[in-house]
């Protein structure tokens, strides 16, 4: 962190070479700041608080960690629909857990569902689509944008080609110039690159009158060609002069020149699949391609040594064509005097020099050689990735995505490592003394599952990631269920799910429990009883209809009574525990008896009333100690003591609704009478 003063006082002071890097901070306050406050808050950010007299301000500052060319929506958009595969593929891994400790098939065939899962992540990491190009193409536009890369893409799909795609394997060269096809203009940003050359040359295209007489032109032909971008080569020396109308008749020489080397570059042989779009003839066979590869160099050989050009006047054309048939015949020298990065030059080595490379086999000592002869003078975070997998250790590839990328790629990324390495799953499965029992994979899992868990929209897919963390991950997601909120209902419901889905019932009970009794002590009480009853405690509802049955007869009238209606209804008639609370049912039940009786309808209404009675009086009177009885008998003789030697008799003292208790025994007496 940078050293900042408030006053004259450092807060952070800084000892020296060079001075820090400092950042501005707009908190729009008047200076001069009499205090500062800094603490945590969620996710990887600090809360600043500032003081400037009167006036405060709270401003939240977002430390490194996440990519910042991916918005944070884009960021959520990928956590959860990362969800998905992540799930599938260690679903998968758990029932074929037996299986792959054997030999193949089942071994063999593993890296299909890594491929899928990969597949299936990869088409998240893509940028906004840009829009369509139009119907009638520009012939001046040589370079077309497509979708617009990421860093975060670039390094999945590298990962992939090295180390799950191994259909591709023999076409592993082609696989890098589609790469850095994709992903040319992330270099961009730390050196020059082919792919910035000729975007700046496509922006000063309309303004040259003669573009053979430029040297750019050549240059940029040259060194669009050595990584293998045939459509572009072709494309531009169709742009040659000698093509246009009025000057065919005299230049059909040159024109010749410049047609014939461009088919040769478009018939150039190619070791891949069938790919719409691309020039080149496609071979899937080794001996195939060597065979035409032969052929093709013959071809160039003899063009080569043609005395057509001695006939060529136009030497900027003579000369920028012997140097294109230089590139595909491999003239290293050639080769490295078109290209700008290492990453250029190793490729262009696989197309002229080594077509017939298969496997990582030496690709890492090639690189060596190519970072020698273009030396760097700073270093794209790709090509650090890029050397730590030609170099084959996984620990520095996870290194570089962790330091890189951040929490999300290294988690995700552990099962295309693994894919197919049986010592890389070794070294990242075993458990680590040094980590506390625990492995690699799941100590990566752990940190991004605690990142998605501070965070409020994102900590409901944290337990995805938990649950496959043998170890330690149930303990920290019973923390992590624990800490949410019980008052917000949607988060409750939320918490209630995950707690199914994984069968934690004993954690479930104790959140709907910790829900119910914050809610009866806020004055929710029917969505505390509601929640105590999901929660099956007996023992708080037993407690909370002593409270209930104290009160009803003293303080609730008639009227008054329609307000414990809901909660009432809330119990239910079905045979869900209410404990305690099952009296209101009966004493609605009395109450109703007693309008009826109050509308004439008194004699089968009296004995509703009574049978009531009796049975709201006999649960309390069930539920009560003997000394408890002989207590009450002697506080209450001269109000509700009735002495009658029947047990449900003596027990109606326990309804403290008075006037009821007497209208009820009026109309026994009159019943007796009658």
């Amino acid at each position: 962190m940078p050293s900042d003063t408030v006053g004259n006082v450092a807060l952070v002071p800084f000892t020296g070479d060079s001075p820090p890097a400092v950042y501005p901070l707009h908190h729009g306050l008047a200076p001069p700041i009499s205090r500062l406050s800094i603490s945590w808050a969620r996710g990887s950010s600090l809360r600043l608080s500032l003081f400037a007299g009167a006036a405060a301000k709270v401003v939240e500052v977002k430390l490194a960690g996440e990519d910042s060319e991916i918005p944070d929506a884009h960021w959520r958009r990928i956590a959860y629909g990362s969800v998905a595969p992540f799930a599938l593929l260690q679903s998968r891994r758990s029932s074929l857990s037996a299986l792959l400790k054997t030999p193949s098939p089942y071994r063999s065939d593993w890296w299909e569902h890594v491929l899928q899962y990969s597949k299936e992540i990869g088409s998240l990491l893509g940028g906004p689509k840009l829009p369509a190009s139009p119907i009638i193409e520009d012939p001046n536009v040589i370079a077309k944008r497509g979708e617009e890369p990421t860093s975060l893409k670039a390094a999945w799909e590298l990962i992939e080609i090295f180390y799950v795609d191994k259909q591709s394997q023999a076409w592993l060269p082609e696989r890098l110039v589609d790469w850095l096809a994709d992903y040319a203009s992330l270099f961009t940003s730390t050196h020059e690159t082919i792919h910035g050359k000729l975007v700046d040359f496509q922006k000063e295209l309309v303004n040259i009158q003669v573009i053979e007489e430029d040297p750019r032109y050549w240059d940029l032909l040259s060194s669009a060609l050595s990584v293998g971008w045939l459509d572009i080569v072709v494309k531009m020396l169709r742009l040659h002069g000698s093509y246009q109308l009025d000057q065919l008749s005299n230049r059909e020489l040159e024109n010749g020149l410049v047609e014939a080397v461009a088919v040769l570059i478009s018939k150039m042989p190619r070791m891949r699949p069938e790919s719409v779009g691309k020039l080149g003839e496609c071979y899937k066979s080794k001996p195939d391609f060597i065979k035409a590869w032969e052929k093709w160099r013959s071809q160039i050989t003899k063009l080569d040594c043609s005395r057509f050009w001695i006939q060529c006047d136009n030497q900027q054309t003579r000369e920028g064509l012997r140097n294109l048939l230089q590139i595909m015949l491999g003239n290293t020298e050639s080769l490295c005097m078109a290209t700008c990065y290492w990453i250029e030059l190793y490729i262009s080595h696989f197309l002229y020099i080594r077509p017939f490379t298969m496997g990582i086999e030496s690709m890492y000592n090639l690189a060596q050689k190519c970072i020698q002869l273009k030396p760097r003078s700073s270093t794209h975070r790709l090509s650090v990735l890029m050397i730590g997998i030609l170099e084959e250790n996984t620990e520095v590839v996870l290194a570089e995505c962790s330091r890189e990328f951040g929490p999300w790629l290294v988690a995700h990324a552990i099962e295309l490592l693994t894919a197919g390495s049986e010592q890389a799953e070794i070294l990242l499965h075993e458990e680590r003394y040094n980590l506390g029992g625990i492995s690699i994979v799941e100590l990566h899992r752990l940190v991004y599952a605690q990142i998605l868990s501070s965070h409020a929209l994102t900590w409901q897919i944290a337990p995805i990631y938990l649950t496959s963390c043998m170890k330690q991950g149930m303990g920290l997601l019973e923390n992590l269920l624990y800490r949410q909120s019980a008052q917000h209902n949607d988060v409750l419901l939320k918490n209630i799910e995950i707690c199914r889905l994984y069968e934690l019932d004993h954690i479930s009970s104790n959140i709907m429990k910790i829900a119910g009794v914050h809610h009866w002590k806020h004055g929710h009480k029917g969505a505390g009883v509601f929640w105590l009853q999901q929660a099956q405690d007996a023992s708080c509802l037993d407690k909370i209809a002593q409270q209930l049955f104290d009160s009803v007869g003293k303080s609730i009238s008639d009227e008054s009574f329609k307000q414990w209606e809901g909660m009432i209804e809330l119990l239910g008639s079905e045979s869900k525990p209410a404990g305690g609370l099952e009296f209101l049912h009966k004493y609605r039940d009395f109450k109703k008896s007693l309008q009826k009786v109050s509308s004439g309808k008194s004699t089968d209404a009296a004995r509703q009333a009574v049978g009531s009675l009796i049975l709201v009086s006999s649960d309390r009177w069930e539920a009560m100690s003997v000394q408890d009885d002989v207590n009450l008998a002697r506080n209450n003789s001269d109000k509700q003591w009735v002495r009658c030697q029947s047990l449900k008799w003596r027990s109606f003292y326990c309804i403290n609704d008075l006037e009821g208790f007497q209208t009820v025994m009026f109309l026994m007496y009159k019943m007796h009478e009658g």
